[in-house]
């Protein structure tokens, strides 16, 4: 496959590409209205199928599902790579009319097409181009796209961990970061807990000594958490939600606090786990019940991760255009597929605001990246775990 070609090929898709990715915008489907996640499938699910893959829906019990593609004829025994994307978007229905869809000076504005419809168009911009010049793939791509990305992947991360495992390695068309698209080849962890406080209720005014309050717990208990910040090694504890007592002339008999942390690497996130489950009260006659809620590892940068980096750079230098790297605080599905495989993720869109109201892809940039995954998922394997199905 010719490089230079290939971006030839995509770029004379642009239009193409731009009516793929209005129609998959104005397909709203937040995450937390699972019937309008049809609309959006139903279009990918069509796309996958021009390209030669059988598309198969997993409905969800509390979200919209999931979709999962593999190619309609494939070579037993080859290794499998793994492409994520989600549908789901964090704005509600009728968004469009505050955030009307429209282009302007080379940007697609309009609620999720950043973050990430135009990740997923690539995708299957990417997957078109090398049908087109007929490339073989040296591992059968295999393809998910989730509806409840956005809420933690809690139905489809079972699906998400199994596939990692069988795959010798995994992108993920989140994004790029900042307005160069650096690649995002380390995100922190995030861990949340929730902090239970039981106190002990009384008259604030006629028996202020009979009462063991929650609230002071709490206070005691947010200054330990907040102790446990460390900017050197990239943890960040915050407390977002504070709650307790019922009236001001009574003693606060309840209090709760609801805590985010993030961390770079899995020996940080055991050591601030470690920390918070060991919680002890200081106010006499109160009790403590720390409540662990859900936990996305840290993406770090692992050698099978860099040796799949060092690819994405080699593949950008022969389309003429350089790669830049970072780390970010959030998480995605790929900081799941790194636990198990090479992951490389940011290959998304180019431009500016996710969950924000300037949200707004980059259209050319954006179309050249087509051409950067393509590459990727024609390039030569390096076997990880050996596993072939």
């Amino acid at each position: 496959m010719e490089p230079k070609a290939l971006l030839r090929w995509v770029r004379g898709q642009r239009d193409p590409f731009v009516a793929f990715l209005r129609a998959l915008v104005e397909a709203e489907s937040p995450s937390d209205v699972p019937a309008t996640q049809a609309p959006v499938q139903e279009l990918l699910r069509g796309a996958l199928e021009d390209v030669g893959f059988r598309v198969t829906h997993h409905p969800g019990r509390a979200t919209g599902g999931f979709l999962l593609a593999r190619p309609r004829s494939r070579v037993r025994g080859r290794p499998v790579q793994l492409l994520v994307g989600h549908t789901d978007t964090v704005w509600p229905v009728g968004a469009l009319k505050d955030m009307p869809l429209r282009e302007e000076e080379g940007k697609l504005h309009g609620p999720g097409a950043f973050d990430m419809k135009a990740g997923v168009a690539l995708a299957i911009f990417a997957l078109r181009a090398l049908r087109e010049m007929d490339v073989e793939f040296p591992a059968t791509p295999v393809i998910l796209l989730n509806s409840d990305e956005e809420i933690g992947s809690p139905e489809s991360g079972p699906a998400i961990r199994r596939l990692a495992r069988l795959a010798c390695r995994a992108f993920v068309t989140e994004p790029g970061f900042g307005p160069e698209g650096l690649l995002k080849t380390a995100r922190k962890g995030v861990e949340t807990y929730t902090v239970h406080i039981q106190g002990r209720p009384a008259h604030a005014g006629l028996e202020p000594g009979r009462g063991a309050s929650a609230i002071h717990e709490l206070a005691c208990i947010v200054r330990t958490l907040y102790a446990l910040n460390d900017p050197e090694r990239g943890t960040t504890v915050n407390v977002g939600v504070v709650e307790g007592g019922t009236r001001s002339n009574v003693v606060a008999a309840s209090a709760r606090a609801e805590v985010d942390v993030r961390i770079v690497t899995s020996a940080d996130a055991e050591r601030v786990a470690a920390a918070i489950l060991a919680l002890r009260p200081e106010t006499p006659g109160v009790t403590l019940r720390v409540e662990a809620g859900h936990s996305i590892p840290p993406m770090e940068r692992t050698q099978r991760n860099r040796r799949l980096w060092d690819q994405a750079c080699s593949a950008a230098d022969a389309l003429g255009f350089r790669l830049g790297e970072t780390m970010v605080g959030g998480a995605s599905d790929g900081s799941v597929t790194s636990r198990y495989t090479a992951t490389l993720d940011g290959l998304g869109a180019l431009g500016d605001g996710a969950h924000a109201a300037h949200e707004h892809v980059a259209v050319d940039a954006t179309v050249d990246r087509c051409a950067l995954l393509a590459m990727l998922l024609a390039a030569p394997v390096y076997p990880t775990h050996g596993v072939r199905i």
